[in-house]
C-alpha cells in the first residue's frame, strides 16, 4: 500500500506494504532493500521469504502466505501482531478475553479458543524459528522487527505438530554491520505515550556486533471499573531485547539473543450484556465500562534466551543449530460476572518453561532443494485458578502441571521433474509424551491460589501419563507455466497430540482423568501465483478442502448453580473448505490498489459430547458451529504518494470486513454480527531519509465489535421469567471488545 519514491524509508515501505495486502506474502530481505535503494523497481516488487526454511521468492513458494515488514506495519499504524488480522484472509488473531497479551489465533477455522495452561494452540507461533508453546504473552508488539510471515494450512512437516491451522513467524531485524540508532515515539488517544529505541554497534568491524531494542508502551483505559475508579482496557507494557552477532569467518555465523517482556496492564473487565440477577446492575452505556469485586491486578512476564549457529559447509550445503530456553509467569484476577459482588470471581496463576533444540540441514543445487532436521522440546506448564462463588460461600480450585517431551525427525525436498514441472515431498515423525498431575478442591469461603488452606472436598486428584506418535506427510506438484505464472497442488496432513483436561471434575464425570486424543487434519490445496502486464498486477489464489478429524474442543458447562464441569472433546469430524484471493495493482508510479478475499464454509459432521447434566453422550453436530471463523473476510486498500519540497507524503487506507462470527461452539447472544473497520494513515518522509512522521486513525468510524466473552447464562422461559440462575446464582453473559476509534501521531528518527 506504499508507493515507491526516491526516499529511503519509502523504498523499503513499498514492497512491504505490498506484502501486507497479499497472501503471497512479502518478507523483504536485506538484498531486496539494497537492490531497491540502488535502482527503483517498477510495478509489484519481488519479495523473499523463508516459509520453507530457505530464502526464496514468494512467487515460487507453493504455500498460501502473507508477510509484513516493520516499515509496512509502521506506515499502517499497526502496533501489535493482532492488528494484522485485517490484512490476512481466513485468519483470526485477537486478544483473549480478560487479558492484554494472551493470543487467540485461528487460521482456516483451526485454532485454540481456550488459553488455559497445558493446552496447545492449533496455530504455531515462532520468534526467530523458536516455537512459543503458550499463548500468554504472544500478543507481541512490533519492536526491532524485520518481518512477520503468516502461513496458512498445515505446516507440520517443517514446523511441527501444533501447526495444523498454520504458523505465524515473527522475525527480528538482522544486523546490517553499521552503527545505527533509531527512536520512535507515538502520542495519541487515551493518553497514548509510546517510546521505542533500537540500535546496533559494530564492536569489531565485520566480526562482532551488538544490537539492542527497548520499548515502553502506555495508554489510559478505554473505560473504567465504575465501582472502583480503576482503568479498564489500559496498557502498561515494557519490553526489551539484546542481541550479539559474531561472524568469525565468511562461512560461520553465531547469534545470541535475550528478550524480556513485562505486562502490568490491568486485567480487563467485561461488559455485561444482561442485567445482574444479584445486584440489579444494568448494562452500562459504554462497552468498555465494567465493575469488579476483585483487585484488577494483572502481571504477565515472559523472557527467553536463544543461540543460533549457522555454518556454510559448501556453496550448496549449510547446517544450522537453534537452541532456546523460555519461561513465563502470569498472575491475574478475572471477574467473570463483572459486578461489585464476588458472585463469580476467578484469581489465577500460570507458570511455564520450555527448552528447545533444533539442528537442520539445507541443500540447494542441481535442480533440487532440501531441508532436513531433528527437533526436541521439553516443557512444563503449571497453574491454578479459583472459582469464588460468593453467594454459596465456597471456592472451587483447579490446579496442576503437565510435562511435555517431544522429539521429531523431518525432511522435505523439492526437485525438478522437467523444464516446467517440479515436485515437493516431505514428512515428519513426531513422538510426544505427557505427564499430568491434576486436582480439583472445594474450599469454604473465598480462597486464592496463594492461600494454604485445607480443602473441604476433593473432587479430582490424579496423576496420569500418555504418549503419542505420528507421521505426517506433505506431497505437492508445481507447474511453472511461464516466468510469471505458477500453478500448484498439494496435500498436507497436520497433527496435534492429545493431553489431559486441567479442569477435570471427576465428581461429575468419572472418566475425566482419561486423556483426550490427538486431532488430525488432511488438507488439499490448489493454488496459482501470477504476475501480469509486465509486473504491474499480481494475482494469487488458493482453493482448499480440509477433513478435520477428532477435533479438540474445550467445553465448559455449569452443573446446577454451584458447580461446573469441563471436557476437552475429540469432537468427531468437521469439514472446512474455502478459498483465498490476493491481488495488488500498481496503477501508476504513485497509486497502488490491493484486494484480499477469504471465504470459509465450515461445519461439523459428527460430534459426540458427554452432557454432564444428562449424564450421557449425545451427538450435537446439528447444534454446534466452528468458532472464531467468519465465512467472509475481505480487505480493500489503496495508497497514493505525492512529493513536495519538504519531503514525500503517502496517504494510505484500508477497509476490512468480517462477516458474522460465533465466539463459542454453541450459537449464543455473544456472537458478533458482521462489521467493517476503516483505517487511514498519512505518512511523511524527510528528503534526507532520517526523519519520518505519521498520523494514523484506526477504526475511523468508531465501530463497536465484540471479539470474546464468557457465557454462563441463566435460563428464562418464553415470557422472560427466570427459570434457573446460571453458575454462582448469576446471569453471566460477558463480552470483550476490540479497540474504539484511536488517533496517534508517530515521529521517528534514525541515523
Amino acid at each position: 500500500m506504499i508507493a515507491l519514491t526516491g526516499n529511503k524509508y519509502k523504498k523499503k515501505s513499498l514492497a512491504l506494504m505490498i506484502a501486507a495486502s497479499l497472501a503471497t506474502g512479502s518478507a523483504y530481505s536485506a538484498e531486496d532493500k539494497k537492490e531497491t535503494d540502488d535502482e527503483e523497481e517498477k510495478g509489484v516488487q519481488t519479495i523473499v521469504v523463508t516459509a520453507r526454511k530457505t530464502e526464496e521468492s514468494i512467487q515460487q513458494v507453493p504455500v498460501s502466505i502473507t508477510a509484513f515488514s516493520a516499515d509496512t506495519l509502521a506506515d499502517m499504524g499497526v502496533a501489535t501482531i493482532t492488528d494484522i488480522q485485517q490484512y490476512t484472509p481466513n485468519s483470526t488473531l485477537q486478544v483473549s478475553r480478560g487479558t492484554n497479551t494472551t493470543l487467540t489465533a485461528y487460521i482456516r477455522g483451526i485454532g485454540q479458543q481456550d488459553p488455559l495452561w497445558g493446552f496447545e494452540p492449533g496455530v504455531g507461533i515462532y520468534v526467530d524459528d523458536i516455537y512459543i508453546a503458550r499463548p500468554q504473552g504472544a500478543v507481541m508488539d512490533v519492536l526491532d522487527l524485520e518481518r512477520i510471515e503468516v502461513l496458512r494450512g498445515p505446516q507440520g512437516t517443517l514446523y511441527g505438530k501444533n501447526t495444523i491451522g498454520g504458523a505465524i513467524k515473527y522475525v527480528t531485524r538482522a544486523m546490517s554491520g553499521d552503527n545505527e540508532f533509531s527512536v520512535d515515539t507515538a502520542f495519541g488517544s487515551f493518553n497514548q505515550r509510546d517510546l521505542k529505541l533500537a540500535g546496533q554497534v559494530a564492536v569489531v568491524d565485520d566480526k562482532f556486533y551488538l544490537g539492542y531494542a527497548y520499548a515502553n508502551l502506555t495508554r489510559d483505559g478505554f473505560g473504567e471499573f465504575v465501582n472502583t475508579g480503576d482503568e479498564n482496557y489500559n496498557k502498561d507494557i515494557s519490553t526489551g531485547r539484546l542481541t550479539l552477532e559474531y561472524q568469525p569467518t565468511d562461512d560461520v555465523f553465531v547469534r545470541f539473543a535475550y528478550d524480556d517482556t513485562q505486562d502490568d496492564s490491568n486485567a480487563r473487565g467485561g461488559y455485561r450484556l444482561t442485567p445482574s440477577l444479584v445486584t440489579g446492575q444494568q448494562p452500562y452505556d459504554s462497552v468498555f465500562d465494567s465493575d469488579a469485586s476483585l483487585p484488577v491486578f494483572n502481571k504477565v512476564d515472559t523472557s527467553g534466551t536463544s543461540l543460533t549457529v549457522k555454518w556454510d559447509l559448501s556453496d550448496e550445503m549449510a547446517v544450522k543449530y537453534v537452541g532456546a530456553q523460555r519461561e513465563g509467569a502470569t498472575r491475574t484476577n478475572i471477574d467473570f460476572d463483572n459486578t461489585s459482588v464476588n458472585t463469580f470471581d476467578v484469581p489465577a496463576v500460570y507458570d511455564d518453561e520450555q527448552e528447545t533444540h533444533e539442528i537442520l540441514f539445507n541443500y540447494s543445487g542441481d535442480g533440487m532443494q532440501a531441508v532436513a532436521g531433528i527437533y526436541s522440546y521439553d516443557g512444563q506448564a503449571c497453574g491454578a485458578f479459583d472459582v469464588i462463588l460468593g453467594l454459596a460461600g465456597i471456592t472451587l480450585e483447579n490446579g496442576g502441571c503437565v510435562d511435555t517431551k517431544s522429539t521429531a525427525l523431518y525432511a522435505q525436498t523439492s526437485f525438478d521433474l522437467a523444464d516446467q514441472w517440479s515436485m515437493t515431498l516431505g514428512g515428519r515423525f513426531t513422538k510426544d509424551k505427557k505427564e499430568a498431575s491434576v486436582y480439583r478442591h472445594v474450599f469454604l469461603g473465598s480462597v486464592t491460589p496463594e492461600d494454604d488452606v485445607a480443602p473441604l472436598v476433593v473432587q479430582s486428584d490424579f496423576d496420569a501419563s500418555k504418549d503419542w506418535s505420528e507421521f505426517t506427510p506433505r506431497v505437492g506438484v508445481e507447474y511453472q507455466a511461464s516466468d510469471d505464472m505458477m500453478y500448484y497442488a498439494s496435500f498436507a496432513q497436520g497433527f496435534k497430540s492429545g493431553g489431559f483436561d486441567m479442569r477435570a471434575n471427576q465428581s461429575v464425570n468419572p472418566q475425566a482423568d482419561d486423556p483426550f486424543g490427538p486431532e488430525f487434519v488432511d488438507t488439499y490445496e490448489l493454488g496459482v501465483k501470477s504476475d501480469w502486464y509486465d509486473g504491474q498486477l499480481r494475482v494469487n489464489g488458493a482453493f482448499f478442502f480440509s477433513d478435520y478429524q477428532d477435533m479438540q474442543v474445550t467445553v465448559q458447562r455449569a452443573v446446577g448453580v454451584n458447580d461446573f464441569a469441563t471436557q476437552v472433546v475429540n469432537a468427531g469430524e468437521s469439514e472446512i473448505s474455502g478459498f483465498e484471493l490476493e491481488s495488488i495493482a500498481a496503477v501508476s508510479d504513485d497509486l497502488t490498489l490491493n484486494l484480499s478475499v477469504g471465504f470459509i464454509d465450515a461445519e461439523f459432521v459428527r460430534v459426540d459430547f458427554f452432557d454432564p447434566n444428562l449424564g450421557e453422550t449425545v451427538d450435537v453436530s446439528d447444534t454446534w458451529v466452528i468458532s472464531n471463523t467468519p465465512e467472509w473476510s475481505v480487505n480493500l486498500g489503496a495508497d497514493y504518494t505525492f512529493t513536495s519540497s519538504v519531503g514525500d507524503f503517502v496517504l494510505n487506507g484500508n477497509l476490512a470486513y468480517r462477516s458474522e462470527t460465533n465466539i463459542f461452539e454453541i450459537p449464543s447472544e455473544l456472537d458478533m454480527g458482521s462489521y467493517s473497520l476503516l483505517n487511514l494513515s498519512l505518512n511523511w518522509f524527510h528528503p534526507d531519509g532520517q526523519w519520518k512522521a505519521g498520523l494514523h486513525v484506526k477504526n475511523a468510524t468508531d465501530e463497536e465489535y465484540r471479539i470474546a466473552g464468557y457465557n454462563f447464562p441463566a435460563v428464562f422461559d418464553g415470557q422472560g421469567n427466570l427459570v434457573a440462575p446460571g453458575l454462582g446464582g448469576e446471569d453471566t453473559v460477558i463480552g470483550y471488545y476490540g479497540d474504539p476509534r484511536t488517533v496517534a501521531l508517530t515521529i521517528g528518527y534514525q541515523f
